[in-house]
């Protein structure tokens, strides 16, 4: 009877040492990406670990400010998903890309948004009236976005004017809040993510941009899994991603 009773715990044992093996050999990926790119990525990672058993994709989504602070600063990452073409330059002169896994994956547009129920903006040029108090954008210093909407409110003679109105965001989405809670008459997003809140903001207009809005993607030369990276980085680039950005509101490229 004892000698049956060690048998069967031996059986138990050896199962839950075999059920807990495939889960030891997972291994995770950690994308540091742009905050616009959050419902897309996590569908996308969803797709990549589909077709890549043993591989868990985690984010970290942020601005592409403070996530190239970040890595720079040595935190774990071992994908870097930029807003913009700048931000990646100066990853790539600090050293802290891989040499030659830099690719560009999708693009976006800028929009001029306002609340639905807030017929007040109905053009660029309405972002001067007094009836305009407030206008959300992403900080110049460290988000994307708000760098490119300076840079044509520049260009338009209207950034003096407007300055003192704008409430700047840490990221694109924290602008986006803003105006789908109504705290703004009006905001500066990127297309995809108006199209994410359709329901609570409108698009007043694109708004051309002097630099095409692309967005660039690398292994981090600090990542453990650079194999697994390269394979997720590569994959941005497949007819799955592709379609899943296209449903988002992405452009090629």
């Amino acid at each position: 009877m004892f000698l049956r009773i060690l048998i069967c715990l031996f059986v138990v044992m050896h199962s839950m040492f075999l059920g807990a093996s495939p889960a030891s050999a997972e291994t995770e990926i950690l994308v540091s990406a742009a905050a616009s790119l959050t419902e897309s990525f996590k569908e996308i990672g969803k797709s990549f670990a589909e077709k890549n058993p043993g591989v868990k994709v985690s984010f970290n989504f942020a601005a592409t400010g403070p996530l190239l602070q970040q890595i720079a600063q040595g935190a774990p990452a071992d994908v870097f998903a930029s807003a913009d073409q700048e931000s990646m330059d100066k990853a790539e002169k600090g050293g802290f890309i891989l040499p030659g896994s830099r690719i560009n994956f999708a693009g976006n547009s800028l929009v001029l948004i306002a609340p639905v129920n807030m017929p007040v903006v109905t053009g660029l040029g309405d972002l001067k009236s007094g009836r305009v108090q407030k206008i959300a954008m992403g900080n110049p210093e460290s988000v994307p976005v708000g760098r490119y909407t300076k840079a044509v409110l520049e260009k338009q003679g209207l950034w003096d004017t407007l300055a003192p109105k704008c409430v700047m965001g840490i990221s694109v989405k924290q602008a986006l809040e803003y105006v789908m809670r109504g705290e703004v008459e009006a905001g500066f997003v990127y297309a995809t993510d108006a199209a994410v809140a359709r329901d609570k903001v409108r698009v007043v207009a694109e708004i051309p941009t002097d630099k095409a809005i692309v967005y660039p993607v690398a292994v981090v030369a600090g990542s453990v899994n650079k194999e697994k990276a390269q394979a997720f980085i590569q994959y941005l680039r497949s007819p799955e991603a592709q379609t899943i950005l296209a449903k988002y509101g992405f452009k090629k490229p």
